[in-house]
């Protein structure tokens, strides 16, 4: 969600937002390698036959569409009116998870916020380090696992 949004928000100066008052839990990958490595090499009996809720920022898809706006406009200053478009829909659908069980039993919080994320996407896109963002299937699962006939 927040890949996608801020792609469109640098490079096409647009943000459609289907809904928005649907949650949406967040991690940054950085976050979410950090966690991996904490399993691996955590003690076998605090983490065999357990299941754990990694996740950070639970925001709703319009609130993370407003803070790609101001972060896109901070970071890029030709973006500074960057529109979102607000469509109905049908899917309601909202995933809000609790991550107090990871903190508990493992000592883990995550320390990379969504703001960091789309600060450091929007400053990889004006570096060029992903060419051809609004076209290119491998950045975009759908379309690639249909090009692979995956789907």
């Amino acid at each position: 969600m927040v890949n996608i949004l801020t792609n469109h928000a640098v490079n096409a100066g647009k943000i459609t937002v289907f809904g928005g008052s649907q949650l949406r839990p967040n991690l940054h990958v950085q976050d979410y390698c950090d966690a991996v490595e904490l399993f691996l090499t955590a003690p076998a009996d605090k983490v065999q036959n357990e299941t754990f809720n990694v996740g950070y920022q639970n925001l709703s898809i319009m609130e993370i569409a407003e803070l790609v706006r101001r972060v896109v406009a901070e970071e890029i200053p030709g973006r500074s009116k960057v529109e979102i478009v607000t469509t109905p829909t049908d899917d309601i659908r909202s995933y809000h998870i609790n991550s107090d069980k990871i903190r508990r039993a493992l000592g883990y919080t995550p320390r990379h916020t969504i703001e960091d994320a789309v600060r450091e996407l929007t400053r990889a896109f004006r570096a060029g380090k992903l060419p051809n963002s609004m076209e290119d299937d491998r950045y975009f699962n759908v379309r690639l696992l249909k090009r692979l006939k995956a789907a």
